[in-house]
């Protein structure tokens, strides 16, 4: 945590404490208590110190793990297991004894705590700018080396995917599992009829999105991590950037993975796509990789201290409008071509502060964003690079050591 940087923002807020009443899945939360609380707890900070309350349940743990001043339990304000009001009879305490008469608390905060603090006196503003949020985006050194070793996770679980690909036979078309499926003989292959020509098999089966992505999270435990969803979407699938992919993957048309794992030691997330192709891309696809290649690289190079998001997202637009591509920036309704931002920070949340987007603000020694061009289009599918770079004090650090290659 940049306490220091902590202290600077929060401490500028119009009022005398920063509340947060959230679980440890609040990425906010995380970072000010430090502590992994399954259930909701309440954290204060107030005048340059970190407060957390948790149950008696989780005491003896907050105080070991807890990056706070103080913790304390329901116990110590003669509450265990009361009713709501007594609860909140509890909180209003807790932030009283505190020093703290107003509290900010963040936009998504619960609203049943704000009101309930408000009925007993204190006075809750909504901190609209979600400063902590701003805190957050700036890393220290230890937090960088948190989400670089979280990358390194993240490229053996690609290597993992591409390795399931580059083994992979081709219904009708060369290989022992495909010779066999045009022959009939289904021994090994199960049911010929459900096999198309052109779907990729591994060990006689259709190779799905759900097998490759099977790998990859598996991998990814191996390596100290895990994540709930990836993306593994070929043909049509790929032309939604959010689709997660499912079915049977096929040769000669692009397929997207995305891998976005957290470590389950750090809670640090790493984010990085590659996008692939067994046997022959049509011309088109190969164009659109050439270019996003060509973006890509024009989207790093303009990553530094002083340029802002937008500089670095007009930076890959540039080469897809002069490619005749359609981009927001050239039609805000299109529903093909780069239809998404450039990237974005990354830390305890997958997608945070600061923005590579149209009006997005500066960037600063520190940020960790996200560098990902992409083009769309059902027609030809979907191919998306993205890398993962730290701002440093006179450029950026490239944290992604994955080729870009197109053919398996």
């Amino acid at each position: 945590m940049n306490r220091t940087r902590l202290d600077r923002l929060l401490g500028d807020t119009d009022t005398d404490g920063y509340l947060l009443d959230a679980s440890q899945d609040d990425a906010n939360q995380l970072y000010l208590s430090g502590f992994t609380g399954p259930d909701p707890f309440l954290t204060l900070y107030a005048d340059g110190e970190i407060h957390v309350l948790v149950s008696g349940l989780e005491y003896g743990r907050a105080r070991t793990e807890a990056a706070a001043d103080t913790v304390e339990r329901h116990a110590d304000y003669d509450y265990e297991y009361g009713g709501r009001e007594e609860r909140y009879d509890m909180y209003a305490r807790f932030v009283r004894e505190n020093g703290v008469e107003s509290v900010s608390m963040p936009p998504r905060g619960p609203v049943g705590t704000a009101d309930a603090l408000r009925e007993r006196g204190i006075d809750v503003v909504v901190d609209d700018e979600d400063v902590l949020e701003e805190v957050r985006a700036v890393k220290t050194d230890e937090e960088i080396a948190a989400i670089r070793d979280a990358q390194h996770a993240n490229e053996a679980a690609m290597r993992a995917a591409e390795s399931l690909l580059a083994e992979a036979d081709v219904a009708g078309g060369g290989g022992a599992s495909s010779d066999a499926v045009a022959d009939g003989d289904t021994s090994d292959t199960g049911d010929v009829d459900a096999v198309e020509p052109g779907t990729l098999l591994h060990d006689g089966e259709p190779l799905t999105s759900e097998r490759v992505a099977e790998e990859i999270e598996v991998t990814l435990l191996r390596h100290g991590c895990a994540l709930d969803e990836t993306i593994v979407a070929g043909g049509a699938q790929a032309a939604d950037p959010h689709d997660r992919g499912s079915g049977p993957l096929r040769a000669n048309e692009p397929i997207i993975v995305d891998v976005f794992p957290r470590s389950k030691a750090t809670k640090y997330h790493a984010d990085m796509t590659r996008t692939f192709c067994v046997g022959e891309p049509d011309s088109e696809a190969r164009e659109w990789y050439d270019l996003t290649e060509r973006a890509l690289d024009a989207a790093l190079d303009a990553v530094e201290p002083g340029a802002t998001g937008e500089d670095v997202h007009a930076a890959a637009c540039e080469v897809y409008e002069a490619a005749g591509e359609p981009t927001f920036r050239t039609d805000p309704e299109t529903e093909t071509g780069f239809i998404h931002s450039t990237g974005h920070g990354i830390g305890l949340a997958v997608h945070e502060s600061p923005r590579l987007s149209s009006g997005a603000g500066e960037l600063e020694p520190g940020h960790v964003v996200t560098v990902e061009p992409g083009l769309y289009d059902p027609a030809v599918g979907g191919v998306r690079l993205e890398d993962l770079v730290v701002v440093t004090e006179d450029g950026h650090e490239n944290l992604t050591e994955y080729p870009i290659e197109f053919v398996v």
